[in-house]
């Protein structure tokens, strides 16, 4: 039988009921590409407000959509933020471990300060917060959901800009994921500044 996730607060209650006040989603995007930074966001909802219509895993939505939803977020939301690590760290690093990095980069520049964590599918142990690890957090909370429209939009917008450095791998299109067109890409032209060496399929 197949599992449905509804979006909701039940998580973000729960920690407000256990008497935290400023509970931050926390998510990452771009962590299975071949080429570009890991962004991650942390976003504290405000939960006296509406959520915006629609939110969702950004996986889930067309781009038009999570840019609607992106816009309402950053006008109501308590605190956001949003930080990246890398290829060259990437490749330095290893992608969890950047991956990681890009989320506690964001946590920190949270203001007001978060006091509870509620993260997509990861436990960081380098902060000292009390946190939740949620399997699929993007699908069932709305507060990880927002962090990966944020993080998403801002992301995929990034690989827009670094299409007209590097026109000739499509990046506007698969924001440098590893598609069939991107691979002919590499292998025609090389790898570029943006691209993770140490990445399969890259050199």
């Amino acid at each position: 039988m197949k599992t449905t996730f509804q979006i909701g607060i039940d998580f973000e209650n729960q920690a407000i009921a256990d008497g935290y006040r400023y509970v931050a989603g926390v998510d990452e995007v771009g962590r299975g590409c071949l080429a570009g930074a890991v962004v991650a966001a942390a976003c504290i909802l405000d939960l006296s407000k509406p959520l915006p219509a629609g939110l969702n895993d950004s996986k889930k939505l067309s781009a038009k959509r999570r840019e609607r939803i992106d816009e309402e977020l950053k006008e109501n939301v308590i605190a956001y933020s949003i930080a990246q690590v890398e290829a060259d760290e990437i490749d330095r690093i290893n992608i969890l471990q950047a991956t990681k990095k890009a989320m506690r980069l964001a946590i920190e520049k949270l203001t007001p300060n978060a006091d509870f964590l509620l993260i997509d599918a990861v436990q960081l142990k380098e902060i000292n917060l009390p946190q939740k690890a949620i399997i699929k957090g993007d699908a069932i909370s709305a507060s990880i959901a927002a962090a990966s429209i944020l993080a998403k939009t801002y992301r995929d917008n990034l690989m827009q800009e670094f299409c007209k450095i590097y026109p000739n791998y499509g990046f506007s299109k698969h924001v440098g994921y590893g598609t069939k067109a991107h691979f002919e890409a590499i292998r025609e032209y090389g790898a570029c500044p943006l691209h993770r060496k140490s990445f399969r399929g890259v050199l």
